[in-house]
């Protein structure tokens, strides 16, 4: 009865350990199913369900290890050691924020002063009166930094799984919240907030599960470019330089702007409509149109039409750097045509650039409104917008 118990009460603690950290890590079916309520249970109650683990084992082992017999002792020793070796490598070295650690410290750099190649891609805002540029090499392993933009704090976030960069606003009910990095939810990046233990979601800000489940983040615009248009765009901007603590962290991350990641976790598929094959995303209301990059980078231009929301796709020569604007101008969608790195408007023949200003023509000094648009794997961006229509050329 005793060995039964002891068992039991072994078996109990082990499984739950590791399915705590197994539903909401990328293992082998784990981000398939829709757990999120179950893998939350499990983490805001680990310490409970831990202590009736305890309580099972607590009788049986300690009269095993007073009164039994050798066999006994050496069963109650090596189930107690096993249990301990599980507990260590699913809590101290498996969680999410065990392995992925927030920068030591931030600095940034102008132009002149700048470590960061130039092609590299980049996730940058501008509030106010200030740009700042996050490198994909160095958010893609912290997965969030803490900052500031003219005084705005901001967290920035990046899920390498995903593909998918967004800017949020901390400010939950008024306060600045602190978040950690919990986990993933269909192998996108989930955060915990320090207040109400609450998990969002990276990819759209919303709290999916705990006390604040529905509230969203505010996002902060951002757009996806090679630093060297981004400083083109905005030439005092500064740039995130990397911890050098982490140093070989970011040397490995050096191949991922171009998909050539190693683990297939967030290497990229080079055919269209497959998991892992890049695309643009956009939310418009209720609406939204994924795009293929394949389409994009051949024909360098893709003009499409989301309900009340004619748009305009641009890759820029570096072949990573893409814009997306509103073709509306004056209540009037204007169509474009493109000649070699030219882009002209068709009713009346002025030349525009790839950051959406007209250069030269009758509408010189005009722009066009920029819209949210995301690169992302396939899986990522129709997972959570699951009617996102895809566009496909006549």
């Amino acid at each position: 009865m005793k060995k039964s118990l002891l068992f039991i009460g072994f078996t109990f603690l082990i499984i739950f350990e590791c399915l705590r950290v197994y539903l909401i890590m990328p293992m082998p079916g784990s981000q398939r199913n829709n757990s999120i309520e179950l893998a939350y249970f499990l983490g805001s109650n680990k310490t409970l369900i831990r202590i009736i683990g305890y309580l099972l084992i607590l009788y049986p082992l300690v009269s095993i290890i007073s009164n039994g017999k050798r066999k006994e002792k050496i069963l109650a020793i090596s189930l107690s050691l096993f249990y301990l070796i599980i507990f260590y490598v699913f809590t101290f070295k498996m969680e999410a924020d065990k392995m992925f650690y927030q920068p030591t410290k931030t600095y940034f750099f102008d132009i002149s002063k700048n470590k960061i190649p130039t092609n590299k891609l980049i996730i940058g805002a501008t509030i106010g009166n200030e740009s700042k540029a996050y490198p994909i090499l160095l958010i893609g392993y912290h997965h969030q930094v803490r900052d500031s933009i003219d005084h705005t704090p901001v967290m920035v976030t990046y899920c390498t799984v995903c593909r998918t960069g967004r800017i949020y606003s901390p400010i939950v009910n008024g306060k600045v919240e602190t978040f950690r990095l919990v986990g993933m939810d269909h192998f996108n990046a989930m955060f915990e907030d320090a207040t109400t233990k609450s998990w969002w979601r990276q990819s759209t800000g919303e709290c999916i599960a705990g006390p604040l489940k529905g509230y969203r983040l505010e996002e902060i615009r951002s757009e996806q470019v090679g630093l060297n248009v981004w400083f083109r765009q905005h030439p005092n901007a500064l740039v995130l330089q990397p911890d050098e603590k982490f140093k070989e962290t970011f040397e490995k991350m050096d191949v991922y702007d171009k998909g050539r990641s190693k683990s297939g976790l967030t290497k990229r598929d080079s055919l269209s409509w497959k998991e892992k094959s890049w695309v643009l995303g956009i939310q418009n209301n209720l609406n939204a149109k994924t795009y293929d990059w394949n389409l994009l980078a051949n024909d360098r231009m893709i003009q499409d039409s989301l309900p009340n929301l004619p748009v305009l796709l641009l890759l820029e020569n570096d072949t990573a750097s893409f814009h997306a604007f509103n073709r509306t101008l004056n209540k009037e969608s204007l169509k474009f045509v493109k000649k070699g790195d030219s882009i002209i408007d068709l009713k009346t023949r002025s030349f525009w650039s790839y950051d959406g200003l007209c250069l030269e023509g009758k509408l010189k000094g005009a722009s066009l409104e920029r819209i949210d648009c995301y690169q992302e794997f396939l899986h990522s961006w129709e997972f959570f917008h699951p009617k996102s229509e895809r566009y496909l050329k006549r």
